[in-house]
């Protein structure tokens, strides 16, 4: 008999993750009941194969709802101070969430490497630069996660027959709910004020990020982030890594030969940065976490140097999309916080213009003000937090204006920025005020340059017959 055989257990949020819950839940037997806040959550239909209609409940979440439940499981959008639920957590009823879930089913002998990553920023690229590195070393290895799939929907899917290796993405609202993934090798890339719309402040925060670090046999850190760096548990062996050279032999980071760039362990030089096929420091920061990673679990430094010249990237990642007059137009639309955009503004190697706004989600912009000051020639804002943001920027000598939409900060873009430039969008905040997510405002972004791309050559074609512009490349 498994432990969630006729244990009655409620679903809270029936997105990805929540879904995943049920499908897995229903297959150890569990009695279920579930529950979405909105009135009509568009994955009703599904969850009707798995639960009796008499089960399913949609709206504000009632003390009634929580009556015989032994357990809760939660989905990672629904926060543990919903009233409901934290009085249910009081009467002493448990919580956990989809990634607990998943460590409590797996086996105790021949149990697979789990590499777990988590941070404000870079941890989704990590994550997939890690399932790379995994393949490339010959393992069956999946990411999962908050990066999607969602872990419990891979471990159905995959049956018997389950991974060698797991990669997972963990965001602080699924660690909230983790206590027992003991993780062979876990990283907290960076910490910088994000989701504060759901935390008290940056110390809560980092404290619910640290909790990836239970458990596991060696922590992974930045020494560039004194709240990485400080997390370090005894127990744990530590690697580190960092944009300077490493302290000992077995941490990792850069140091310049001959003009040149080179990540090191130690002393060794391993590869160029200009080998790499992601662009900008942060990038390289993010190889020299993965090298750590990969190093922790004991895959032949060879292997990983190969494969991390083989990785492309993400998309809407500091994205090149175009040059065009000698200016190159960069897409960071994931850069959500403001850890990511002073990171992008940092790692751009020229002047830059910034398109950025949104919404903020409760961040305090301050850190963009020296960033801006130092790497941007002018400040485009866009969104419902412009004024906040043009607030922070007061006093750093960089100009800030305000666009109506995309399309308009674009064009306002390149009439500030000068040859050799780069424009880029790093909005630091979220999306929704203007676009469906931040693929969407990506989308807008490249369709506002490929318009600009069409009527720079437009232009420049006149009366002469000129067949195309030298200055201009297109690359999205």
């Amino acid at each position: 008999m498994n432990a969630h055989q006729n244990k009655s257990v409620l679903v809270l949020g029936l997105g990805e993750t929540g879904l995943s819950m049920v499908r897995w839940l229903s297959t150890q037997n569990a009695s279920l009941r579930v529950a979405d806040s909105r009135n009509a959550p568009p994955s009703l239909s599904e969850v009707g194969r798995y639960v009796a209609a008499e089960q399913i409940f949609c709206g504000n979440f009632t003390d009634a709802l929580f009556d015989g439940i032994e357990l809760i499981a939660i989905s990672p959008g629904v926060p543990l101070r919903d009233p409901a639920v934290a009085r249910a957590i009081e009467r002493g009823v448990e919580v956990v969430g989809d990634i607990e879930l998943f460590a409590q089913s797996l086996p105790k002998k021949n149990r697979p490497h789990i590499l777990a990553i988590t941070g404000s920023n870079g941890k989704t690229t990590v994550t997939s630069m890690m399932e790379h590195l995994c393949k490339a070393a010959g393992k069956d290895a999946v990411a999962a996660g908050n990066i999607s799939p969602a872990v419990l929907d891979v471990v159905l899917e995959r049956g018997v027959n389950q991974p060698e290796v797991w990669v997972l993405e963990l965001s602080s609202f699924q660690l909230e709910t983790t206590s027992s993934l003991n993780a062979d090798a876990a990283t907290v890339l960076n910490i910088s004020e994000d989701h504060l719309d759901r935390y008290t402040d940056l110390d809560e925060y980092s404290a619910t990020k640290a909790r990836i670090l239970s458990g596991c046999s060696v922590q992974v850190l930045n020494r560039d982030d004194a709240r990485s760096l400080n997390m370090a548990r005894p127990e744990c062996k530590t690697i580190t890594f960092g944009l300077n050279a490493p302290f000992n032999e077995i941490d990792f980071g850069i140091a310049k030969f001959d003009e040149e760039i080179w990540l090191m362990q130690g002393k060794q030089r391993l590869l160029k940065a200009s080998e790499l096929q992601i662009f900008g420091l942060h990038n390289v920061a993010n190889a020299l976490a993965a090298l750590a990673l990969g190093r922790a679990i004991e895959f032949p430094m060879a292997t990983l140097l190969n494969a991390l010249r083989s990785f492309k990237g993400l998309p809407h990642r500091v994205e090149r999309v175009a040059v065009i007059n000698e200016v190159t137009y960069y897409d960071d639309s994931k850069g959500t916080n403001v850890g990511a955009t002073v990171a992008a503004l940092e790692g751009m190697g020229c002047k830059a213009v910034l398109i950025a706004g949104g919404e903020g989600k409760g961040q305090d912009f301050t850190p963009l003000k020296q960033a801006a000051a130092k790497h941007a020639r002018a400040v485009v804002l866009i969104g419902r937090d412009a004024p906040l943001i043009a607030a922070a920027l007061g006093g750093s000598g960089v100009f800030v204006v305000y666009a109506q939409d995309m399309s308009d900060a674009v064009q306002q873009a390149a009439l500030l920025a000068e040859k050799g430039d780069a424009v880029l969008l790093s909005p630091a905040c979220a999306s929704f005020d203007m676009f469906r997510n931040y693929e969407h405002r990506a989308e807008v972004f490249v369709q506002a340059v490929h318009a600009l791309n069409q009527q720079t050559t437009s232009f420049l074609l006149g009366d002469e017959g000129v067949e195309s512009s030298k200055d201009s490349a297109w690359f999205h």
